[in-house]
Formats: C-alpha cells, sequence, structure tokens
C-alpha cells in the first residue's frame, strides 16, 4: 500500500504538488502492476483528493489519522488481509523485485524492514494482526533498529535490500533512466 508521505522539497521551477503527485502515481503503478499484490492507497484526510487523483479504478483507499504504518496496517488487518506492506509514495523508480523483497520475510518474520535510503525507511511489511510490540513508525525518520528494540527477539524484524526515496536534490541525480516505470516523474524532469 503506498502511504502519501509529506513531500517538502521538488526540483527547481517544479510546482510542489505535481511533483509530489507524480512520485506518488509512479509507485501507485508499480503497485498497480505486481502480480498476487492488491494495491492500495493510505491518505490523511488532507491528501485523500491527491489519492483519489492518482488511484486505479476500483483500487482501495485507506483514511488514515496520521501518515505513519501503524494505523496504515491496522486498516489492512481490519479489511481481512493476512499480510500488508507501507510503502513511501516518494520512491517513484524502485523496482519491483525490492518491494518484492519486503515481502519475502513475512513467511518466517512477523515484520520486514525495507531502509530507505541515507535516513528513514522505503517501507515495513507486517503480518497481520500487528504484533503488539511494533511501535508506530514514520518512514521518514524511522530506523530498522529503532523498530528492532521493543521486538521479544530482534531477528523478528528482517532487514531487506534498500531503495533511496526521492526527498531532495542528491536523490534526484540517482534516478536511474535504464530502470523501467517512473513515467510520470520523468516526464515532470522534462524527458
Amino acid at each position: 500500500m503506498a502511504l502519501l508521505t509529506p513531500v517538502t522539497w521538488s526540483p527547481p521551477g517544479v510546482d510542489l504538488a505535481k511533483w509530489r503527485a507524480a512520485l506518488a502515481e509512479d509507485v501507485v503503478d508499480l503497485l498497480a502492476m505486481l502480480a498476487e499484490a492488491e494495491p492500495a492507497i493510505a491518505a490523511r484526510p488532507e491528501d485523500r483528493a491527491l489519492a483519489e487523483a492518482i488511484a486505479w479504478p476500483g483500487m482501495r483507499l485507506y483514511d488514515v489519522p496520521t501518515a505513519t504504518v501503524l494505523p496504515v496496517l491496522k486498516a489492512a488487518a481490519g479489511d481481512g488481509f493476512d499480510q500488508a506492506a507501507v510503502i513511501a509514495a516518494d520512491a517513484a523508480d524502485v523496482p519491483g523485485m525490492i518491494l518484492g523483497k519486503l515481502l519475502r520475510p513475512l513467511t518466517t518474520k512477523p515484520v520486514a524492514v525495507a531502509p530507505g535510503g541515507a535516513e528513514g525507511l522505503l517501507g515495513v511489511a507486517a503480518r497481520l494482526p500487528v504484533p503488539d510490540w511494533f511501535p508506530d513508525a514514520d518512514l521518514d525518520t524511522a530506523t530498522p533498529m529503532g523498530l528492532r528494540k521493543p521486538a521479544p527477539n530482534p531477528s523478528d524484524v528482517q532487514s531487506t535490500p534498500d531503495w533511496r526515496r526521492i526527498r531532495g536534490p542528491g536523490d534526484l541525480a540517482t534516478l536511474d533512466p535504464a530502470l523501467e516505470g517512473w513515467e510520470n516523474t520523468r516526464t515532470l524532469l522534462g524527458g
């Protein structure tokens, strides 16, 4: 599920709202193409219009009070899912393989996390219902170590390969033109 996290930076000359929408739409498009996954978008009330604008027909939209992981996972559990992944909606060119690797550990571990580059997380996946010890987490600031601390056993939280999010000028330079996808972001950047 794509979580519409706040975006505070855009490239020079690019409208922040259009930038945020392009990043999020690319993540949503990727999720919609994954086999054996049901894509969804989680958004705070103030982001509901953006969620509706980028959602595919019939896609689930979840209203959450905060742009943090725990309310999203609880919403998915309330809909009867037995596992869910929360992905930051600012990782425009994330490959589907990275998301698959985030879900794979759930066969033996209750939680998996993918670091998001220099800081924060790309995403969190969990078996549902969410373990009682699992804390709420902001994808912008959480770390794998911080999510392991409350676990009964640190190995209950499996780290998976990282992928950077697009949150500043340095991240923009890392976008890989050879990767498929991220058409909306690519178009907004001029090609």
